[in-house]
């Protein structure tokens, strides 16, 4: 298998796409911040399942979904690494540009993607300009990639639902895949920031997961009994300080009384934040 192409500049990427563009064939994306792991390459292997043409990797910090203190100078860059899975995973071109070819006019300056109601919610209550940031690089790495398809994992179920709605809005013609979360041996979401925490969190974090299941097996109790459970569990393990724990529509939208749900979390474990979600489904409750 041949090593991907790296790519720098507008230009360049442009030239590498051309051929497959002349040829009509699908280009499929995938949009990271590198650090990559077995998440990333899971979307990579359905990028690649769902086309025979070019699979396109960016690896971009992008800082504009930093907030003030965020870890935007500590998040991780691992491009020698990152190149190394694109290759196993046969993607065929990685786009990791600098700053400026994304943003020439500077982050804080040029035209932004105002993400709506929705991204006052959940993670954006907590980071209120985090989506603006999200959307923005998101809509700029499509019009520079030109996609067909781009493959996005469900673990940032809000960032997912907020693209899709995005797209459907501004009228972009990008079929948008969400790949299933791909977790750890005890349930823990892989996460590029899952690094962070020492063996003493990393063992608490697991607890996430197990409080979204206990979720899940009582949902037929109705709402309130899953979201009980949910929080019983979480009582077991110190060290977890919840920020949010809610029952939403699959589109993120008020908690249905019944049928197919979804149920997300974050937390601080240490000075890491962590998210997950599942889909559940809910029963009228019991009298």
């Amino acid at each position: 298998m041949s090593a991907p192409v790296l790519a720098s500049t507008r230009a360049e990427l442009a030239a590498l796409l051309a051929p497959a563009r002349a040829a009509g064939e699908r280009v499929a994306f995938v949009p990271t911040m590198g650090a990559l792991h077995e998440g990333h390459a899971s979307l990579m292997a359905a990028a690649r399942e769902r086309t025979t043409g070019p699979v396109v990797v960016s690896i971009f910090v992008n800082p504009t979904q930093f907030g003030p203190g965020e870890d935007l100078d500590r998040y991780p860059r691992t491009l020698p690494e990152d190149l190394v899975m694109c290759e196993k995973e046969g993607v065929d071109i990685v786009f990791a540009p600098p700053v400026d070819e994304v943003y020439p006019f500077g982050p804080s300056a040029g035209v932004t993607v105002d993400p709506g109601p929705l991204a006052t919610t959940l993670e954006g209550a907590v980071r209120p300009t985090h989506f603006r940031g999200v959307l923005t690089v998101v809509a700029k790495l499509f019009g520079l990639v030109r996609p067909d398809l781009a493959v996005f994992g469900q673990k940032d179920y809000q960032q997912l639902t907020l693209i899709r709605r995005m797209v459907a809005d501004l009228c972009l013609d990008v079929e948008i895949v969400g790949a299933e979360t791909i977790r750890e041996a005890d349930g823990l979401a892989l996460s590029s920031r899952n690094r962070y925490l020492d063996p003493e969190q990393r063992h608490a974090a697991a607890v996430l997961n197990r409080a979204l299941r206990a979720a899940q097996a009582d949902g037929a109790r109705g709402d309130e009994a899953a979201l009980a459970s949910a929080r019983a569990e979480l009582r077991t393990t110190p060290g977890v300080d919840l920020d949010y724990l809610v029952i939403t529509a699959p589109d993120l939208g008020p908690r249905p009384s019944s049928g197919e749900a979804r149920i997300l979390i974050a937390a601080r474990v240490g000075s890491t934040r962590l998210i997950d979600n599942l889909p559940i489904h809910l029963g009228e409750g019991v009298s």
